[in-house]
This record gives C-alpha cells, sequence and structure tokens, in this order.
C-alpha cells in the first residue's frame, strides 16, 4: 500500500464474497495496529460484527443507515469525523458502503456525488476506504459509476485499476435541474425573501412542517435548516431568495432559490468553525436533514432539503 491515499470500490455478490472482501481489509487494519472503522447497513454491520467475534471491539462499527442517512453527512460526520480522531496514526482504515439496494432514486444522486468528493477530501492523507458495492442488488447502472468514482476496484480476491476514473465527470453529471414538484402533491407555499424577512420564512416553514404531521423536535430541525439555507442567501446568493415549501414521496421539502454560485464542491462537507463564511450553514443543514440536494450553475443555485414525513429510523 504505497499510495497515500487509498479508495478501493469492492464489487461483491453474495454474503461469502462480501465477508472475504472487507474482512481481510479490517484483518489488515488491525494487525498493523491501526484504527480501524466500518460505517455499513444495519444487516451487513451485524455479519461483519459476527465475523469478527472478539476482534469486533477494536473495530468502530456505525450503522450507515443512521449516520449515512443523508450522503452529505457522510464525508464530515463519519469519515473525516473518524480520520481526525486518530491524527498519530500511520494510516487510518474505513469501510464505508453508502449505497445499498433500497436506496430511493431521489438520494442515489447525492450518494454517487458523495462518492466523488471522498477522492477530493481526503488526498493526500493516509487514509484507506473502501466501499462495497452488491453487484447482484444494484443496477448495472450504480456498478459503472462506481468505476467512475473510485480509481482501484476489487473483485474476487483481485485488485485492479479503474480506466474510468473521473470524479469530477459525476459531479457535474449529477448536477442536473430538479424535476418540478409533482401536481397531485398538493398545495405549495412559496415565499419571496430578504433579509428583512427571515424570521417569517422560517416561522412559515415551521408552520407547514408541523402541518404534516412531523414531530416537533423534526420541526425544530426544519426551522434551522431554513434558517441556515435562507440567511446564506442574504448573505452570498445575491441578497434575496425565493422559498418553496410542499410534501411529495414521503417527504417534506423546503427548496431555496438564490443567485449565488456553489464553486468550491465540499462545501458543506468540511468540519468547519464559525468563520468559515457559508460552509458552517450548509453543513448544519446536511447535519439537520435527512437528504440535501443541489443545483447550482453560474446563474443560481437551488437547494431542496428533505424530511420524512416518518421516521426514517425506523423504515431503512
Amino acid at each position: 500500500m504505497g499510495e497515500i491515499f487509498r479508495h478501493p470500490a469492492l464489487l461483491y455478490s453474495g454474503e461469502r464474497d462480501y465477508l472475504d472482501g472487507t474482512l481481510s481489509f479490517v484483518r489488515a487494519a488491525l494487525a498493523a495496529g491501526d484504527p480501524v472503522a466500518v460505517a455499513v447497513p444495519g444487516p451487513n454491520l451485524e455479519l461483519l460484527r459476527s465475523a469478527l467475534g472478539q476482534d469486533a471491539a477494536a473495530v468502530d462499527m456505525i450503522d450507515m443507515h443512521v449516520a449515512g442517512r443523508n450522503p452529505g453527512r457522510i464525508i464530515p460526520r463519519v469519515l473525516a469525523a473518524f480520520v481526525d480522531a486518530h491524527p498519530g496514526a500511520s494510516r487510518v482504515w474505513l469501510v464505508g458502503e453508502p449505497i445499498w439496494p433500497g436506496r430511493s432514486r431521489q438520494e442515489y444522486p447525492a450518494c454517487v456525488q458523495h462518492e466523488a468528493l471522498i477522492n477530493m477530501a481526503f488526498t493526500g492523507r493516509r487514509v484507506s476506504i473502501l466501499c462495497p458495492y452488491d453487484v447482484a442488488g444494484l443496477d448495472p447502472a450504480v456498478v459503472a459509476d462506481a468505476k467512475v468514482t473510485h480509481p482501484i476496484f476489487r473483485r474476487a480476491g483481485k485488485e485492479e485499476p479503474s480506466r474510468a476514473f473521473a470524479p469530477e465527470d459525476i459531479l457535474n453529471a449529477y448536477n442536473k435541474p430538479f424535476p418540478a414538484p409533482n401536481p397531485e402533491s398538493g398545495a405549495m407555499t412559496v415565499l419571496a425573501f430578504t433579509g428583512a424577512d427571515l424570521v417569517e420564512v422560517r416561522q412559515a416553514a415551521a408552520e407547514q412542517a408541523a402541518g404534516h404531521g412531523i414531530t416537533q423536535e423534526r420541526v425544530d430541525s426544519v426551522e434551522m435548516v431554513v434558517n441556515e439555507l435562507t440567511v446564506n442567501s442574504v448573505r452570498h446568493g445575491g441578497g434575496s431568495g425565493t422559498l418553496r415549501l410542499w410534501a411529495e414521496d414521503g417527504f417534506f421539502i423546503c427548496e431555496v432559490t438564490d443567485q449565488g454560485h456553489l464553486t468550491d464542491a465540499l462545501a458543506g462537507r468540511r468540519n468547519v468553525g464559525l468563520s468559515v463564511n457559508g460552509q458552517r450553514g450548509l453543513l448544519l443543514a446536511h447535519s439537520w436533514s435527512d437528504l440535501l440536494r443541489m443545483h447550482t450553475t453560474p446563474a443560481g443555485t437551488v437547494i431542496r432539503a428533505h424530511f420524512a414525513l416518518r421516521d426514517p429510523l425506523t423504515t431503512p
């Protein structure tokens, strides 16, 4: 492992294949005395925990159904958080499985963009991140995307470089305008805002969310996300914007449009302090929403924050 940063995709089919690929990676980390974490969906997490036996106690075990429900949280709150917690390690190892059968069509673009951004977030750091892909359960197009977002792929114990590796192509390909809201979804609230209207639009979002039966804790999250996004619009998006609120496909959606252009692909994916303009607001918006999608061009930016109408942790 001569490279400083490594980001292989593990293409597996079936339980045995999965264990062969992930256990060899985890045990190599343990044999080297390096820190290692496993962030995979709950059933696979229990499979690995059982297979590791007593060695599981030396591994950070993270349920990706919970920690990675919003793919935009994974880099700052899971991967970078673990790496940053071990500054003296010769290498930090992680198994991260952000894409699994059952991920929705709304979530997938954010998932594949996340995989592309990993390459930017950890370049130059002594980190290895193995990303399993279930080739039997995932659409072939997802597996093809994995070869674009990963410089190496492994299958059946063999490793080879990916000739398709081009993560920036993925960022561009999935930076698309959002589909129009379904007209059958019901009424939509549309509010234009400037800096003088921030309290009003924040309260309107909270009232609309409560009207859709979201718990008070989740209503508070809606209010905080709308606050962060609209404040960013006023400060960095031309001084004004438009907030749209509606419910669709099991989500309460808050869409903020402004005239700004997000040119930093990792904005909102870094664990930043209060002094970093704009990025902290996006970081918090990722943390509090169940899904955050962005479409940005020189003509303006649209951000959609999704909040599950049902508890997303009970329906992975």
